[in-house]
């Protein structure tokens, strides 16, 4: 087992205890509960909560970090950021006293050198498809595998348990792919505009892609369910393109709570669908060559989360037609009056508001604008706020308080109205 000094331990230990209280207190609880009417559509006031993304580098830098040896080093930062979203964000986040310790597991590529050209550690990229012809480079693909090492994970849970017993619990937790929407995964393999133009220039040879794809996907699947590693992510932890997962219509992920079971099958989990790369592509043409590919993989999760930066307007019906669907992305460049319109409360209005208000030279009014015009379209339905994809706050560490502190200040005014 890994050598932790008695200095290193004793600090992990007084983050984890702080973590526990955190976890416990009435406010948390009070926290738990309205995330569970949230994902229950019960809930009456919308749901606040922030998710720092890439800025944890300048909330929690590494640089800040006292442990030495990488595992500890993960387990302090987790601590450390759990408490700054509760001392230092103040959202509607849940706090548990549970340490998620990551399977280790790796899943394979398609058999494919996918070679990426970056000019920064963060930002954008190209890459070079490999398939250059649909017909004639498909073969060349071999469906992915997964490979867990049992040995290793057990190394880490019983460091974990070494270290954190009598304070937390320790929960070995297997995140799994984050998406089954196929088009990003289509598009790394022949690139963004082949794409685009096969739905033209080639339909036949983009079915083909697309189905095979859809059955990697489930062979995936398939794998993960056998090992397995599933729980239902029906807890604190992130779910689809943003929220948190506590319901009642799936097992808890708490080992302490009677409806818990693990592993789960995916119909016992929450999953998430999207298509981003699509955003410009017609109704018609989204409904022929994304979702009928998509559908028998949605149609196995337990709870759907659907969308994330793409505006859904011009699809929503179709998506509307996907079943146990609970949460629908509503980007900063949808037209939310369709979409509250659309899904009343069907599914949770996931509002993404726009980032950028938060990121570059934080705007009060314009942060208020952007709330009011939320709340004043979407007043009815099951109304979450995420904000999420805020890469920097140009080392403003206040301003996610500040977000928030306005956007209750806006819910107030609105219900009180």
């Amino acid at each position: 087992m890994t050598f932790i000094p008695a200095n290193e331990r004793d600090l992990l230990q007084a983050l984890a205890t702080r973590v526990r209280e955190i976890a416990v207190s009435d406010l948390n609880r009070q926290r738990r509960q309205r995330a569970f009417a949230l994902n229950d559509l019960s809930l009456e006031r919308p749901f606040v909560l922030c998710l720092p993304e890439n800025a944890w580098r300048e909330l929690v830098p590494q640089e800040s970090l006292r442990c030495s040896h990488p595992e500890p080093r993960r387990f302090e930062w987790d601590l450390r950021a759990r408490i700054f979203q509760h001392d230092a964000i103040g959202d509607d986040a849940v706090i548990e006293d549970i340490l998620d310790v990551p399977t280790v597991a790796d899943i394979s590529g398609w058999g494919v050198d996918i070679p990426q050209h970056r000019v920064a550690d963060h930002g954008a990229a190209t890459w070079d498809p490999p398939l250059a012809d649909i017909s004639r480079d498909l073969p060349r693909l071999h469906q992915r595998t997964l490979t867990v090492d049992r040995a290793a994970t057990a190394q880490r849970l019983a460091l974990a348990e070494d270290l954190f017993d009598g304070i937390l619990m320790v929960r070995e937790s297997f995140g799994g792919m984050w998406s089954v929407g196929l088009t990003a995964s289509a598009i790394k393999l022949i690139g963004l505009e082949q794409f685009l133009f096969a739905m033209y220039d080639d339909p036949q040879g983009l079915h083909r892609l697309m189905a095979w794809l859809r059955d990697d996907c489930a062979h995936l699947m398939d794998q993960c369910e056998a090992a397995g590693l599933l729980d239902s992510m029906a807890g604190a932890n992130p779910v689809g393109s943003g929220g948190i997962g506590y319901t009642t219509a799936l097992p808890s992920r708490d080992p302490r709570d009677p409806s818990y079971r693990r592993p789960v099958t995916y119909r016992q989990r929450w999953g998430l669908g999207e298509s981003q790369e699509t955003v410009g592509v017609s109704p018609e043409m989204f409904a022929e060559f994304v979702l009928p590919y998509q559908r028998p993989l949605l149609e196995r999760l337990g709870l759907v989360c659907y969308g994330c930066c793409e505006g859904l307007e011009t699809r929503i019906d179709h998506i509307l037609d996907l079943p146990r669907l609970r949460r629908v992305s509503v980007s900063p460049w949808a037209d939310q009056a369709i979409m509250a319109e659309k899904l009343g409360r069907k599914a949770i209005f996931s509002r993404k508001p726009n980032p950028a208000l938060v990121c570059v030279d934080f705007n009060e009014a314009a942060v208020r604008r952007d709330l009011r015009s939320t709340l004043a379209v979407a007043d009815g339905c099951v109304l979450e706020f995420v904000l999420k994809d805020t890469h920097t706050v140009q080392h403003q560490t206040d301003r996610f308080a500040r977000w928030v502190a306005i956007a209750r200040e806006e819910i107030d005014r609105h219900y009180a109205d």
